[in-house]
């Protein structure tokens, strides 16, 4: 009997949807498979507070997004999806009442800094902003490539390997840069004294400064039907409400890609991987959680420095070592009541997701894997701290802790949104060391998740690269 899909994919997340794009367009027959009502993953927005209100679930700006190297190819604005910015891509406000902002340009973020800080920054960045979309390539996949910009990329990893807190304090003199630095690093979700956490705190400064952060008009929902649009133009399929817990159950295919957890692979992979493989897949570590509170607010958050609400993302939580400490914490299994926030402002750059004259607020912190400790008022004190009346403002909320995280979707894994720790001794070997991370021992078996390189994101890059292994092979007659 011969096979009914060249290729299926599990999981209908970003890089699931872009892995079946790209075998579509290269002319295979793919079905995707995906276990919730609606494709996306952690692309969805729904209404959780009151009627009106657009939340989204997980992601919520995309700076990875409209920047990705593989989205760049696609025409998913034939299909709906439309980048909404505002004038900033990142605020910090700190307790002195002013706010540093990062802008998408060089000199005018520089400028806010002190005359030492100001050269120092502009030292930094300048020479990724001459070629940033050839980096983001060269950085946003696996190793053993051939660099577009080699020298660039050298440059770009003798910066990286520094624990975050640590170059800051070595490159900057005043704690503004060393704050707006800070909070770039805190997306990485380590503690900021941990080695190549200055990768990340690279990237999302670089980013902010080459496009001002996006969200997608109408929810993060969007990029999900662009891509689900895109892939069924092109004659794929996607099958929804269809968990699959054994291989047995999917449809006949050359090859199987896993838009899951290595946890989820493992589970519906079985036998048919080694068991030495199945359990380095096992012993792949998560790190901390995620702590969530989503708000229907009857105006704009009352910031001191009015600023603040002219940009998408607001890194709240003070002072490089705060936010080293709150990070830290997360890290080593404590809580902490001064927590480094992530908040969102997708309404002041989208009015379709809240009513006229009101908003939506978005704000998670990092937490211990598996957390059960409810955050809301420490979220909430945090806000407060500067932007006093914000209780004020609030007409409705609605939390979700890491529990709920794992529970709407298992692919994160105790609250992990961003696809598993990414650290030093996983950063360069996610999910398994492999020469080919997308691939396992079994030439049928893929995985395209965020525990494959680059790790988390709306981007597509795991999608693309574990599609391209498979094409390879199918080519080549070995499958």
């Amino acid at each position: 009997m011969s096979d009914a899909y060249d290729a299926v994919v599990v999981g209908a997340g970003p890089n699931g949807l872009a892995a079946a794009i790209e075998l579509a367009r290269s002319g295979f027959r793919v079905q995707v498979v995906e276990a919730l009502s609606t494709p996306g993953g952690g692309t969805q927005t729904r209404e959780l507070t009151l009627p009106g209100f657009l939340h989204d679930e997980c992601s919520a700006v995309h700076p990875m997004g409209i920047l990705s190297p593989y989205f760049r190819q696609l025409p998913l604005d034939e299909f709906g999806l439309e980048w909404l910015a505002t004038e900033a891509s990142v605020a910090h406000p700190l307790d002195e009442g002013y706010a540093v902002m990062m802008y998408d340009s060089l000199e005018r973020t520089a400028d806010q800094l002190t005359r030492a800080d100001n050269h120092a920054w502009r030292k930094l960045f300048h020479p990724f902003l001459k070629h940033p979309h050839d980096l983001l390539t060269d950085t946003m996949g696996p190793l053993g490539r051939i660099p577009k910009r080699p020298i660039t990329m050298a440059r770009f990893g003798l910066k990286s390997i520094w624990p975050a807190r640590r170059l800051a304090q070595r490159l900057f003199e005043n704690e503004r840069a060393r704050a707006l630095f800070a909070g770039c690093a805190g997306h990485s979700v380590l503690s900021l004294d941990h080695w190549m956490t200055s990768a990340l705190g690279l990237m999302f400064s670089l980013t902010a400064q080459v496009e001002n952060w996006p969200v997608a008009k109408g929810g993060s929902i969007a990029i999900a039907r662009a891509l689900a649009g895109y892939l069924e133009h092109l004659g794929g399929e996607i099958v929804c409400d269809r968990r699959i817990t054994r291989l047995d159950e999917l449809p006949r295919a050359r090859a199987v890609i896993f838009d899951l957890a290595p946890k989820g692979v493992v589970d519906i992979a079985g036998d048919e991987l080694p068991t030495r493989y199945r359990r380095r897949l096992a012993r792949y570590r998560y790190g901390p959680g995620t702590f969530k509170v989503d708000w229907a607010l009857d105006g704009e958050i009352p910031w001191r420095d009015a600023r603040v609400g002219t940009a998408t993302t607001v890194h709240v939580g003070g002072t490089l070592d705060e936010i080293a400490a709150s990070e830290g914490d997360a890290w080593h299994g404590r809580h902490n009541d001064s927590p480094y926030l992530i908040l969102c402002q997708q309404s002041h750059a989208d009015p379709s997701r809240a009513p006229d004259g009101q908003h939506t607020g978005y704000a998670y912190c990092h937490v211990p894997y598996g957390s059960d400790r409810d955050m809301t008022e420490v979220i909430e004190n945090q806000i407060e701290r500067f932007a006093p009346g914000f209780r004020d403002r609030i007409l409705a909320r609605h939390a979700i802790s890491p529990r709920d995280f794992e529970t709407r979707n298992p692919n994160y894994v105790g609250g992990a949104i961003t696809g598993g720790a990414a650290d030093l001794t996983q950063l360069f070997t996610r999910p398994v060391a492999r020469v080919n991370p997308y691939t396992t021992p079994n030439p049928k078996l893929y995985i395209c998740s965020a525990a494959t390189p680059p790790g988390g994101g709306v981007h597509g890059m795991g999608g693309y690269y574990a599609a391209r292994a498979v094409i390879r092979r199918l080519e080549r007659g070995r499958i």
